[in-house]
């Protein structure tokens, strides 16, 4: 079983290491069909993506933020995500017919 880490942003790395988050594989972009049953996915997906990643069936681990509007759109540093709440949180996500 694998974990992923879907982010390009050094923040975000660095805050999983200081949380000592063990990753098996960092990558930008994530294509859905590379995951394997069991796996587990770390990221800001969009939805779309969660969806397909829980339907492999995969783990799907959120980087949920609380950002401040005056932060919003600009890259941020470990200690600013840190000071934005900065927690994995487990989403199942399916899509409807």
């Amino acid at each position: 079983m694998t974990t992923w880490f879907v982010t390009r942003h050094p923040g975000a790395i660095e805050w999983a290491r200081r949380q000592g988050i063990a990753v098996d594989r960092q990558v930008n972009h994530l294509d859905p069909d590379t995951v394997e049953p069991g796996d587990t996915v770390i990221g800001i997906l969009p939805v779309h993506l969660a969806a397909r990643v829980c339907g492999r069936p995969a783990r799907y681990l959120h980087l949920s933020l609380d950002v401040d509007a005056a932060l919003r759109g600009r890259e941020l540093s470990v200690d600013e995500l840190e000071h934005c709440g900065a927690r994995l949180e487990a989403f199942l996500v399916t899509q409807e017919s």
